[in-house]
């Protein structure tokens, strides 16, 4: 029987930040495998498809700021212009530093924390989740981390931004679920990614998280099945 080609699904537009770390890697060669159209965001472009090397065929590459509203809006413009819709956000961008006791806790690190970690979740959905809600239809999966579930000692400014990232995530989808819009994060436990195995040195990996599986879990919650998750905040690992 000779196939329509009109009846064939068209790619999915999936845009990635953070798209040259670990997991950006990780996810960005998910969606690949599955034929998605791809815009991947990081600091710079030449950085970017160093990181990204044969991942970054055909895809779409460009150097935003995260924290910034105006740097990632002049992005996204790009990223409409060519593919006209978007289906899935991937907000995989965010930052980690450790801040010190909490009496002693600068300003200056505060901010940071806050503006990679919870702004940057605003500035990157500012310009998409108007497009979603006129296609009825997305997902955006933010990667927020265990440490969002308590304090920790040296961590304070961190694991509040965190926290705050998952209100945000929490907040947005019940403001779009009705619009066909489903927004969810993932938080892993350590991943296992050559950083983490240089910091720590000493670290038993085996219990700690694949970007490979990391990466499975927002694939889920980007899926028709996962389509049904709303606001929710997915522990990957143990």
């Amino acid at each position: 029987m000779k196939t329509d080609l009109h009846d064939i699904p068209p790619a999915r537009t999936v845009v990635i930040t953070g798209a040259g770390g670990a997991l950006g890697r990780a996810v960005t060669a998910r969606f690949r495998r599955e034929g998605a159209q791809l815009a991947l965001l990081g600091r710079d472009q030449q950085g970017l498809r160093a990181q990204l090397g044969d991942l970054a065929a055909g895809a779409l590459l460009l150097a935003a700021d995260v924290t910034s509203e105006e740097s990632v809006s002049a992005a996204m413009e790009q990223v409409i212009a060519r593919y006209q819709r978007v289906d899935v956000l991937v907000h995989v961008a965010g930052g980690f530093e450790m801040s010190g006791p909490v009496q002693a806790l600068s300003r200056a690190a505060w901010d940071r924390m806050f503006d990679l970690n919870a702004w940057s979740f605003v500035a990157v959905t500012h310009d998409l989740v108007p497009l979603m809600r006129a296609q009825k239809r997305g997902s955006i999966i933010a990667v927020s981390s265990r440490a969002a579930r308590e304090g920790d000692a040296n961590m304070a400014a961190y694991s509040a931004s965190k926290s705050a990232l998952q209100r945000l995530v929490e907040s947005l989808s019940k403001e779009v679920r009705g619009d066909g819009i489903n927004v969810n994060s993932v938080a892993p436990t350590t991943l296992d990614t050559p950083a983490n195995r240089r910091a720590m040195p000493g670290a038993d990996p085996r219990d700690w998280v694949s970007t490979e599986r990391a990466a499975e879990a927002i694939a889920y919650l980007a899926s028709d099945a996962g389509s049904v998750v709303q606001g929710q905040h997915l522990l990957v690992g143990t």
